[in-house]
This record gives C-alpha cells, sequence and structure tokens, in this order.
C-alpha cells in the first residue's frame, strides 16, 4: 500500500487492514432486491474477514441498447441505498453521470464512481471533487494508465484528494477487453490506492449486438492476478442469479463463485501486504 489509510464509513482502506471489495449488483433492481443482496454480501465478506463497500447503480446510462434497464433513477435510488445504508451499517458506492449528481449523491453515498467512458469528463470530474466524497476514477477502456494524472489533477483541484484508481481492461479489438497488471503499479505512482475490477474486465462489449457479453469464469483468475500485482481492492460486481440479472447478466459473479474466490483472495492479499510492493 502506497498511501495513508483512507476511511470510507467503516471501512479503512490501507496497510494492515483487510481486504476491502466493492460488490454488490450492478444496477438497483429493486427495493427489496437491494436489502436482502446487501444482507447477503455482508454475512458472506464477514466470514472471510473481508470489509465490504456495498455497490449498486441508480442509473445505468451508458447501457448497449436504449431498452435495456437503466435503474430506478437518482431520487428513488439514493433512497433505496440510504435505507442499505443504515440497515445493514455498510459503505455505498454508486455512479454518477452528469454533473448535477454529485451533491445529491454525496449524502447518502461514500464513494462517487466516476465511469470509465466519463473518465475524463472535467465537468463531471469538478463536480464530483467539489462534493466532498472519495471518488473513484475508473480508467477509461481507451486509456493508457499514464493518462490518469491528467483527471487526478482535475479532481485535485478543487482540493479533494480522496481518491481511488481503478482498471477495468483495456480496448483490444472489437467487442474484447485485456487486462494488462502493469497499470496497476503505473497508477499507484500517482499516490493513491489502485482498485482492479474483475467483473468489468471479462466484460465482451457489446459482443451479444445489443448487450455486452462476459466471460465470468475468468473472474478469479484476474482477481488473484491483480492481487499478486499489488492491487489496494478489489471490485467485483455479483448477484444471487446471475442469468436473471437485470444489467450485465453475463459478468456478474454469483455468490458460491463469489465465496470460493474470498477463501483464497484475503491470504493472497496478506501475503502481499507482508512483501510489500509487487513491482
Amino acid at each position: 500500500m502506497r498511501n495513508s489509510p483512507l476511511k470510507i464509513g467503516n471501512v479503512t482502506l490501507g496497510k494492515n487492514f483487510p481486504l476491502v471489495l466493492i460488490s454488490g449488483p450492478c444496477v438497483i433492481e429493486s427495493e427489496e432486491h437491494a436489502l436482502t443482496t446487501a444482507e447477503a454480501l455482508k454475512k458472506l465478506c464477514s466470514k472471510y474477514d473481508v470489509q465490504l463497500i456495498y455497490k449498486s447503480s441508480y442509473d445505468k446510462a451508458n447501457r448497449s441498447s436504449i431498452d435495456s434497464y437503466r435503474g430506478p433513477g437518482l431520487e428513488e435510488g439514493l433512497k433505496i441505498l440510504e435505507k442499505v445504508k443504515k440497515e445493514w451499517d455498510l459503505a455505498i458506492l454508486t455512479d454518477i453521470h452528469t454533473p448535477d449528481d454529485p451533491k445529491m449523491a454525496a449524502e447518502v453515498c461514500d464513494i462517487l464512481q466516476i465511469p470509465a467512458f466519463l473518465s475524463r469528463q472535467t465537468d463531471l470530474l469538478v463536480a464530483a471533487g467539489k462534493s466532498g466524497a472519495i471518488i473513484n476514477i475508473k480508467k477509461g477502456q481507451f486509456m493508457a494508465p499514464w493518462d490518469m494524472e491528467p483527471a487526478v489533477q482535475k479532481l485535485k483541484s478543487t482540493g479533494n484528494e480522496r481518491i481511488i484508481l481503478t482498471d477495468r481492461g483495456a480496448t483490444f479489438g472489437y467487442n474484447n477487453l485485456i487486462s494488462d497488471m502493469r497499470a496497476i503499479p503505473i497508477m499507484q505512482k500517482l499516490g493513491h490506492p489502485v482498485c482492479f475490477d474483475a467483473s468489468h474486465s471479462v466484460q465482451l462489449p457489446g459482443g451479444m449486438g445489443s448487450q455486452s457479453g462476459g466471460q465470468r469464469e475468468f473472474i478469479p483468475c484476474l482477481a488473484k492476478a491483480a492481487l499478486a500485482a499489488g492491487a489496494d481492492l478489489l471490485f467485483i460486481e455479483s448477484h444471487p442469479n446471475p442469468e436473471k440479472a437485470k444489467s450485465d447478466a453475463h459478468s456478474v459473479m454469483p455468490y458460491d463463485a463469489l465465496e470460493r474466490l474470498l477463501q483464497f483472495a484475503p491470504k493472497l492479499y496478506n501475503l502481499m501486504q507482508q512483501e510489500g510492493a509487487a513491482c
């Protein structure tokens, strides 16, 4: 860990603290679904001494098709996330898409996430920084890891230095992504924790025409590789029934597979913390 500990609600990200996992369904499907998935994930992570940040989006503005489900919207979605936060005592992460979102979203959520496609949008980054929340910037699939420095500087121009950077693969030809683990130590040199998004990294963008495909069987492989490369935390979207997920059905992780990964991942994370920087 190249950074001072970062307090995120009741989670502490830093050396000598347990592995942090950001997980939850890609999009809010209903209040009941959000509450039950949060409960299940909290119990699962507690079993393996993993710190959980619950993630779900109130709006998915970059769906492949105009007919795809986007979520309940800002106001209703934040009400649901607030219930999850209070009932299960969880830190919350959600996506933002426009400069109007951050102020309201920051009243509920601990982390505001800049989607990969929007990682260079100056107005959005500045508005997010001014919200005072912790900001997670996903590296665009079209960007080199060193190209994240200007995005970081845009946030820092607001006085906000509570930043996380996330790698989620790079475009590799058409409808495919590839993960270059060098991106983790390269982005860590910018002075902020680096997360690896193992679920979006296995996507096949637009690979099914009107929706993205995915190869979820490779999530554990990439997650372990990222931890071995020194990733500070993991991002893995999950769902109790992936085939019925309303977003990213081909790349969210089922709970049984997630549990198998969590039996191993904290041990690898702790080993890398003891050994120091991987690269």
